[in-house]
């Protein structure tokens, strides 16, 4: 009898669960674009994780750990559609370079960025250069792909991102 509750629970889950590739469509633009916003993401995570442990303001505390959560959600939804669709987590070596590749923030960066001296200049500097790169991925998304979920989405991370860059702008102009 107590089998019942969680067998309804998980139909009721399964039911809500993301769409199949056989019931909306889904292009080479759809698959490549969550495939780079993965690690795209999850650079964005680190940034933002040094920048929480750094940040000395509750403006940047807050920024960053908003950017962290965000992020992390994103990906965990990002990777659910691959999963879905049946597509590889991460793409085949080369298999997007004609694409321009993936924008990549320099890991180089990341690391001078735990030893800045100006630190907060330094991290809205990169954030804000790896918020643009999301943009420019994002809006690839929105002019060629063919998943409406992935193609709103996309639309909702190019606004939440210039929204996100308008305020580190400022931030730096302080």
């Amino acid at each position: 009898m107590r089998l019942w509750p969680a067998l309804a629970a998980l139909l009721l889950i399964t039911a809500c669960g993301p769409a199949t590739s056989q019931d909306v469509p889904v292009n080479a633009e759809d698959v490549m674009f969550v495939q780079m916003m993965v690690p795209h993401h999850r650079q964005g995570i680190e940034i933002a994780k040094v920048g929480a442990a750094r940040a000395t303001t509750p403006e940047f505390k807050t920024l960053t750990a908003a950017i962290a959560n965000t992020q992390q959600d994103e990906v965990e939804m990002m990777l659910r559609w691959l999963h879905s669709w049946d597509q590889p987590l991460t793409p085949a070596a080369g298999a997007h370079d004609h694409h321009g590749g993936m924008p990549q923030t320099d890991v180089k960066r990341v690391q001078a960025l735990k030893k800045s001296k100006n630190f907060e200049y330094d991290l809205l500097n990169l954030l804000i250069a790896h918020q643009g790169d999301a943009v420019r991925m994002a809006a690839a998304e929105v002019a060629g792909g063919a998943n409406p979920a992935v193609q709103k989405w996309a639309g909702q991370v190019q606004d939440s991102r210039k929204g996100q860059i308008a305020i580190m702008t400022d931030l730096l102009k302080r």
